[in-house]
């Protein structure tokens, strides 16, 4: 089977050799945000670690020298199950940051997901992408509505096509490397989605003082829930730490109000589902997808890896609504695993902010490269053709002792 004809980068020929080379090239403190997971980081192994459990059952004497490693999502012939998650504040990475990923993204048919804590407006990342694939929004629903009432107008209007709540964040994990390091965004970035008029800077540029001002702006706060049980919403300029998580989120007040925001223009996704009970749930609430998601590790520590949540919320959906997965994939045979085991769809977050420092733009179009000839070669070693025919009988899982166990 031939192989993609651009040249092998001999430094990396893999996702693994490309986290080492990035741990070099970032700094302490960009490192450490990325890279770490909630308190002990078990469940970040996990994710990983999970897709070590199954062996692939590869079928022979069938012909495959034609392979259709595509998948349709959103309407759009992408070149491979499997899409670019949304991660924060990519600048950190690189200085073309989400710009970067987007023209790698376009360049490599690879729908991508953007952060609305990026480091780089929707605007003009809609612009890098050129219209040549799909854009999602990441989102957290603010308690001050307002604020994500104009975000999702922009990405409307941008030609966005669906929001993924985030709702695995009522309160954000304990994660000590950033409490250890202090992490705060640096002076010379911003958070531009969420900048004010007259307020260049925006989002994580709290305490700043501003150039010419003669006084310094007020910091943000987090929102509180008072002895009296009263609730105090967040304030002060918008930053992750004081803003994204919102313990009041709930099914019957804000899914049908999101939906009704998003209206035709764009589809709403759950991002963070890990038990049929919720995937019912959202089936209930008529949302148009799920992704099975425990934020990378860094919320729950303790929570089944993605891939071990996977099965039974397929079971619970039936169907129904399409089911994504993200969280610990590294290779081409991982998304195969993941598409085995009932996922429509796969999407990568940590690889991509490793190749960003590797080599911004060109880094993305590797690591992209790389899993896309992972998973074609997968596909043909095991006897399948299309992704739609791989299923569950192409796995085992090992178990006890490792002894495998057919499903």
């Amino acid at each position: 089977m031939a192989t993609n004809s651009l040249e092998h980068d001999l430094k990396c020929l893999s996702i693994e050799e490309l986290e080492k080379i990035a741990a070099t090239m970032m700094d302490k403190q960009t490192r450490d945000y990325y890279n770490e997971g909630a308190d002990s980081g078990s469940t970040l192994r996990e994710n990983i670690d999970a897709y070590q459990k199954y062996r692939i059952r590869p079928r022979i004497l069938r012909d495959v020298s034609r392979l259709d490693t595509s998948a349709t999502i959103f309407g759009h012939k992408n070149a491979f199950p499997m899409g670019v998650a949304p991660t924060a504040m990519q600048r950190l990475a690189h200085t073309d940051g989400e710009s970067a990923t987007a023209c790698a993204c376009a360049k490599r048919n690879v729908i991508m997901g953007l952060s609305s804590f990026s480091t780089t407006t929707l605007e003009d990342v809609a612009q890098a992408a050129d219209n040549q694939i799909p854009l999602v929004l990441q989102l957290y629903l603010f308690e001050e509505r307002a604020h994500s009432e104009k975000l999702i107008a922009r990405a409307k209007k941008a030609g966005y096509k669906a929001v993924f709540l985030t709702v695995d964040t009522p309160y954000l994990g304990r994660r000590n490397l950033e409490i250890r390091n202090q992490f705060k965004l640096p002076s010379h970035f911003s958070i531009p989605n969420f900048a004010q008029q007259g307020d260049e800077k925006g989002g994580d540029a709290e305490f700043q003082q501003e150039k010419g001002a003669k006084k310094e702006r007020k910091p943000s706060s987090a929102g509180f829930t008072g002895k009296d049980g009263s609730r105090t919403v967040p304030s002060g300029p918008i930053t992750f730490h004081s803003h994204a998580a919102n313990p009041t989120l709930s099914w019957e007040k804000d899914i049908e109000w999101l939906k009704k925001e998003c209206g035709d223009d764009m589809q709403v996704w759950i991002k963070g589902v890990a038990t049929a009970e919720d995937a019912q749930l959202a089936i209930k609430h008529k949302v148009d997808g799920i992704v099975v998601s425990n934020h990378g590790g860094r919320q729950l520590n303790g929570a089944l890896a993605t891939l071990d949540a996977l099965p039974e919320v397929v079971a619970a959906v039936n169907k129904r609504i399409p089911v994504h997965v993200d969280g610990g994939i590294r290779h081409g045979t991982d998304i195969f695993k993941a598409l085995a085991l009932g996922a429509d769809f796969c999407w990568i977050g940590r690889p991509v902010l490793w190749a960003l420092a590797y080599k911004g733009q060109t880094g993305v179009e590797l690591c992209l490269r790389l899993l896309e000839d992972e998973f074609k070669l997968a596909m043909g070693l095991a006897g399948v053709t299309r992704v739609q025919d791989i299923n569950k009988s192409y796995l085992v899982k090992m178990e006890g002792c490792a002894f495998p166990a057919k499903l």
